[in-house]
């Protein structure tokens, strides 16, 4: 289970997408969400598909890893297009079966919507495989800050995302550290049918709450024990510096937008 979520964990190879400020990767992460839902023909979705494609082979990251991070969303990707594909009525009767009637535009519609989630949680995993939770937090932070002038604290947005970022890992290994304690007993998930392992999975539910808000009530006795108080201001272990490459990063995906605008 460790190995099938793997958003969330650094995957350090020293590529300049490493280096570059997380600002910069954050704010092309928000452009290029908003270039996924602007695509609308096969043209832009080849050509988005290739420039996402080739950034992810710059990171020097195995292309496998990135269809990993997929691979636990798979289901849901299965059960939207299925859902675009028999909802969706535009376009020309392909087939028509009791009261299953797909039409074309059902199929291009399906096939752009899953392509467009794909899209976006392969550039999703990159920022996670190439930032670390604590620079994550500092840019997120740093990014937020205009929301003072409506009382919203960003350090607690940021800290907020941080706890979810570094809880998505160990959530899963307790989980699969008791879902190996009671294979031991003799419960193994894999032996068992569908519907009596769909009962055995929601029984998880109660023990891994339970090391969940273990594990959170160790979290706020720690940080109290730090002396850490929310609002109070802090000194900053990394400093964030913008350079020319995050301008050129950036300036990339601006020209990716303006290419789907303009088509």
């Amino acid at each position: 289970m460790q190995q099938r979520f793997i958003l969330g964990r650094v995957i350090a190879t020293g590529s300049w997408i490493h280096k570059l400020d997380p600002r910069a990767k954050m704010t092309c992460m928000l452009i290029f969400a908003v270039i996924t839902v602007l695509l609308h023909s096969p043209v832009d979705f080849i050509a988005v598909t290739i420039v996402s494609q080739l950034i992810l082979l710059s990171t020097r990251i195995k292309l496998t890893m990135f269809w990993k991070a997929v691979r636990p969303l798979r289901y849901l990707m299965l059960f939207i297009f299925l859902f675009q594909l028999f909802l969706e009525k535009g376009g020309h009767l392909l087939l028509s079966w009791g009261p299953i009637h797909i039409y074309s535009e059902g199929i291009i519609t399906a096939v752009f919507t899953v392509w467009r989630m794909f899209l976006l949680v392969t550039f999703t995993a990159l920022l996670t495989f190439t930032t670390t939770p604590a620079m994550l937090t500092q840019a997120l932070e740093d990014m937020l800050k205009p929301l003072k002038i409506f009382r919203i604290s960003p350090q607690a947005i940021a800290l907020m995302l941080s706890i979810a970022l570094r809880f998505i890992p160990t959530i899963l290994e307790e989980t699969e550290r008791i879902v190996k304690a009671q294979a031991s007993r003799g419960a193994d998930l894999k032996d068992l049918p569908w519907k009596d392992k769909a009962k055995a999975m929601i029984a998880l539910l109660v023990p891994v709450t339970v090391c969940a808000f273990r594990r959170a009530e160790d979290l706020v006795n720690s940080m109290e024990a730090r002396g850490y108080k929310l609002g109070e201001p802090r000194s900053k272990f990394f400093r964030l510096t913008w350079h020319r490459q995050d301008t050129y990063f950036l300036f990339i995906f601006i020209l990716i937008g303006l290419f789907v605008i303009w088509q």
